[in-house]
Formats: structure tokens, C-alpha cells, sequence
């Protein structure tokens, strides 16, 4: 669901461009510059191989944390079909994760050393999950705001330049898009009921506006590494086009809810046929990214039991395809 170049330059380089082949790196930016995939067999810089893990990774650990905050009102949703939706939605953003985990595991990388990466800390997911989820009216904003930045960011990823990526994005934004729909329907049962009601849906969305905006990344000129993932078409649009994308669509969804965006400096700019709007609070994303959100710990501690509790049933599907090749060579 979530990219937003979250990673800083690796200190451990791939090797340069400089040294690897001419004749293969010119053939290979021949194929990308002209829209063809790139596909697991294909010959491609190391570079370029290592941007792909790091991204599809994140992307991958995004989903699958995405999880918990939801998870979390899985027996406390108002109603049996609000369970239901939401169940359901939590077990695709959990099919989501295992698709880019299957994605990255064709770049020569493996789950286990993604699943390291990301208790340890080396690896980040998106920022917006170490927020708290307070109210059922969070759910609705989730579905909202993050599925909606969510989308925006990834439906140009079904044209990315790696095909495994691409082709696994079509089913996911597919997916997505009910998710934002579930989203923006609990907002509107909440902001047409009592006050009370309404209260709480335009408190989530004081929580959750200026987090969905941080959900595109760094602006386009600290983005690390923005310039070589356009240069590879791993990445189509640039995070500030889509930030000022997201607000546009986002605004008169708001105002059609009768919630006011928290955000004093928004007006509608005739010139530029978009909405200006304020400052993201970038220290407060940078101290997000470091692991200082308010329930960051709490996620990680949260993944790194399910994976330990979970040992048992990863060893014993091992010995059972253990078992069954053995009995298929007899």
C-alpha cells in the first residue's frame, strides 16, 4: 500500500554504474526508457536491483503492519457487517504483504532476511501506522485518507519498470479501492448522525489529514532517492505532485462530508486550478521515521511475538514439504 521513500542513501553501495558492463547497462536503459518490463531472469544493475528490495520491502512490511491498527477493532466494530468489512479488509492487506514479499524473493532476496530487517529496524514501513487508533471513527479515516494516498501512490506503480511489481499492483489496487470506499462510507454514516457522531469523525480527521499528506514522502528535493527510481521508472510521478493530487481529490470529499480540513492556510489557488495549502510538519515525519511515533515500539514489538509465536507453524510446513518431495523422489 505504502512507498514513500522512506530509505536514506545505503552506506553499503551497490556497485557504481561505472563498473558494471557498458553494452548491458545500455541495453538495459534501452528497455526501460522504451517501457518494456524487466522481468527476475532479465540482467540488471545491482543498483537498480537493490532500490527494488528496498522499496517492495518496505512496501511489503507496510501491509502487513497495517494489521494491527485495524486489528485492533476487529471485536469492537458496531455492527456484525462492520466486522465482516473489516475482517475482510484486514486479510487482504495481509495478501498484499505476501504478494510483495513474492515480489522482492524474485530479486534473490528472502523472506527471512526481510522479516530481519524489519525487527531489527534496518528496514522502515510507512510512517502513517505508528499512529494510534482512538476511535471506530479512525477506521473510517484509514480507509479514507491512507487507502486514498495509498492508491494514489500506487496505481502508477502498475506501470513501474520491474514486472513482478507491476503485475502484482493491478490486484492490490484493485483491492485498495474498496478499501478507500469502506473508509469514506463509515465517515459518512458517522458525519450524517448524532453530533456526538460527528464530532468524532472530524476529530479522526484532525488526527489523520496532515499523516496521509507525510504518506508521499519527503518533498521532491530531499527525496534521496526520487531522481535514479525516475531515471529506472521504478517511480512514474513525484511525491509533491501527488501530495498536491491527494488534496485536491480529498478537499471536496470533505466539504461534501460537512468536516473541516485542520488546516488554516488551505484555499483554492484559480491560477494554478489547485487547492494551496500549508507546511507539512517534516520534523515531526523525520522523528516518525527514526522509530519515535507514538505506538512505533508498540508495532514492532507486536510483529517480532507473531513472528516468534509463530515458529512452530513455519517449522512443521517445512518438515511437511520435507516429507512430501522425499516421498515424490522414492
Amino acid at each position: 500500500m505504502y512507498t514513500t521513500e522512506l530509505g536514506k542513501p545505503d552506506s553499503k553501495a551497490p556497485v557504481p554504474l561505472s563498473k558494471e558492463d557498458p553494452a548491458l547497462v545500455a541495453a538495459f536503459e534501452a528497455r526501460v526508457a522504451a517501457d518494456e518490463f524487466i522481468e527476475p531472469k532479465d540482467w540488471m544493475p545491482e543498483a537498480y536491483r537493490k532500490t527494488l528490495v528496498r522499496q517492495i520491502s518496505q512496501h511489503a512490511h507496510s501491509e502487513i503492519v497495517v494489521m494491527l491498527p485495524e486489528g485492533n477493532w476487529l471485536t469492537r466494530a458496531p455492527s456484525l457487517r462492520r466486522k465482516a468489512v473489516l475482517l475482510a479488509k484486514v486479510q487482504d492487506e495481509g495478501g498484499h504483504g505476501l504478494y510483495l514479499y513474492c515480489a522482492a524473493e524474485t530479486l534473490g532476496t528472502s523472506r527471512e532476511e526481510m522479516i530481519e530487517a524489519l525487527h531489527s529496524g534496518k528496514a522502515k514501513y510507512s510512517t502513517i501506522f505508528n499512529y494510534p487508533t482512538l476511535t471506530w471513527a479512525d477506521i473510517g479515516a484509514i480507509g479514507w485518507l491512507v487507502d486514498g494516498a495509498a492508491i494514489l501512490n500506487q496505481v502508477p506503480l502498475q506501470r513501474t519498470s520491474y514486472g513482478p511489481y507491476a503485475r502484482a499492483m493491478v490486484k492490490v489496487c484493485k483491492e485498495e479501492s474498496f478499501h478507500q470506499r469502506q473508509g469514506y462510507e463509515i465517515m459518512m454514516v458517522m458525519a450524517g448522525g448524532t453530533p456526538e457522531q460527528k464530532a468524532m469523525a472530524q476529530d479522526a480527521l484532525n488526527r489523520w489529514w496532515w499523516p496521509s499528506l507525510m504518506m508521499f514522502g519527503p518533498p521532491d528535493a530531499n527525496s534521496p532517492n526520487s531522481a535514479q527510481s525516475f531515471r529506472w521508472r521504478i517511480k512514474r510521478d513525484s511525491n509533491d505532485d501527488l501530495r498536491q493530487k491527494f488534496v485536491d481529490i480529498t478537499v471536496p470529499q470533505a466539504e461534501y462530508l460537512g468536516l473541516t480540513v485542520p488546516d488554516p492556510d488551505l484555499r483554492w489557488n484559480e491560477e494554478k486550478g489547485g487547492h494551496d495549502f500549508g507546511e507539512v510538519d517534516w520534523d515531526e515525519f523525520y522523528a516518525v521515521v527514526r522509530g519515535e511515533g507514538p505506538t512505533a515500539k508498540e508495532r514492532l514489538k507486536a510483529r517480532r511475538e507473531a513472528w516468534d509465536n509463530g515458529a512452530w507453524v513455519r517449522e512443521a510446513a517445512q518438515v511437511h514439504e520435507a516429507k512430501r518431495r522425499a516421498k515424490l523422489a522414492a
